[in-house]
């Protein structure tokens, strides 16, 4: 099949954040095949250039300044520093800006007004951009002004509560997710976002403002949950591997190692019944219907346990697999990596690095069937562009 060129090829982006919501979006971007230009300060460049140990290698195996961190946010870009404190750098800012479609940042709420770079006096520039800002509270309400952090956010906005092993079960209590997971999907609500100004300015011919919140988007992110509280009045709990509306659809412990176990609708719990030698299970008129296992899950889950702790891991997946019910291993990352769907889907990328080596990437999830993602560019160095983008853009001389 002949491709045609990446969807997003001819939109620049002029991205101004850091660390990893604002960052997750614009790697998105470039990924469908914007020009994204990363605006960093001299000499520190992005935080997350710092957040290591892990750092990336050289050709020679030894560290490089590159932490692991920056790496998973920042392909496909080009780097350039500028003080944007400065009056020659705000003006540098304001010039690109002429020559952008799309400017993504992440300052406190009017942090950037005193540099002339805020929505308002960017607009004036260039009424076609479409700005975003990406913030923890969004631009108004009693919180806007304060900072706001992935970690906060998950205990302030609900999901902590509903996340880890019940309180009255060993290790209860508490939870945060193992990824930035507010972080993620704000970066992913500001994807979709932008690429609908996009669309909308196809129509007006006008940019617009994007007010994108992690506190929004986090209590977005709790979807069911949300829907439980609203209909029931009373809060979720934790109810650590374990799911809240099905039975059973959880971890249990084989012989040998754990499992999960997710019976979806009641074909598949009769199934699953059959499959691991306990078709009573399935007729007991206790455990009928999701709604009595839901109203009896601590005796239906204490009878399952029994059984499946009496045969291997792998033997089960086995048989459930031959059953049709949803089944799978609890893999650590390295054994995700080695997974044969994972390595068919080649889900890890490498792309040469200015550094001599290369740079290990998750690819995109994105999959066209004709305009696919193109990995043109490792995370760049600090202001490995600057000249270059300045000369294409601008049309600046060297010594300019």
């Amino acid at each position: 099949m002949q491709h045609r060129p990446p969807p997003l090829e001819g939109i620049r982006v002029l991205d101004l954040s850091r660390i990893l919501a604002g960052p997750w979006c614009t790697q998105n971007l470039a990924d469908l095949g914007a020009d994204v230009i990363k605006v960093e300060r001299p000499g520190t460049g992005d935080d997350t250039r710092h957040w290591g140990p892990p750092y990336l290698k050289d050709a020679q195996g030894q560290d490089t300044s590159e932490a692991a961190y920056y790496l998973s946010a920042n392909r496909n870009k080009r780097s350039l520093v500028a003080d944007i404190a400065s009056p020659q750098g705000a003006a540098l800012i304001r010039d690109l800006v002429q020559h952008c479609d799309i400017l993504v940042e992440n300052f406190k709420v009017g942090g950037l007004r005193k540099y002339g770079l805020d929505y308002k006096s960017l607009n004036a520039i260039n009424p076609r951009l479409i700005y975003c800002s990406v913030t923890g509270f969004g631009q108004d309400g009693p919180c806007a002004h304060l900072p706001g952090y992935d970690f906060m956010i998950q205990g302030l906005g609900g999901l902590m509560s509903i996340t880890g092993e019940r309180d009255d079960l060993p290790g209860g209590g508490p939870q945060k997710a193992g990824v930035a997971v507010t972080d993620i999907i704000t970066g992913m609500y500001a994807t979709v976002a932008v690429l609908a100004a996009i669309q909308e300015r196809h129509r007006s011919g006008l940019g617009q403002h994007l007010d994108i919140a992690l506190l929004d988007c986090h209590v977005a992110l709790l979807a069911n949950q949300n829907s439980n509280y609203f209909t029931s009045g009373i809060a979720p709990t934790r109810a650590g591997n374990a799911h809240q509306n099905v039975v059973p659809y959880q971890v249990f412990a084989a012989r040998d190692g754990h499992l999960i176990v997710a019976t979806g609708n009641e074909s598949q719990y009769r199934a699953y019944c059959r499959a691991i030698g306990a078709p009573e299970l399935a007729a007991d008129p206790r455990f009928a219907t999701n709604r009595l296992r839901v109203t009896n899950r601590d005796t239906l889950v204490a009878l399952l346990a029994d059984i499946m702790k009496q045969r291997p891991r792998d033997e089960w997946i086995r048989k459930l697999e031959a059953a049709g019910v949803p089944c799978g291993p609890i893999n650590n990352i390295a054994q995700t990596f080695q997974h044969p769907q994972v390595q068919a889907r080649q889900l890890r990328r490498e792309l040469p690095h200015p550094s001599g080596g290369t740079a290990p990437v998750t690819a995109s999830p994105l999959r066209f069937s004709a305009s696919p993602v193109v990995y043109r560019k490792a995370p760049p160095l600090l202001g490995e562009h600057t000249e270059e983008i300045l000369r294409e853009v601008l049309g600046r001389t060297t010594e300019r």
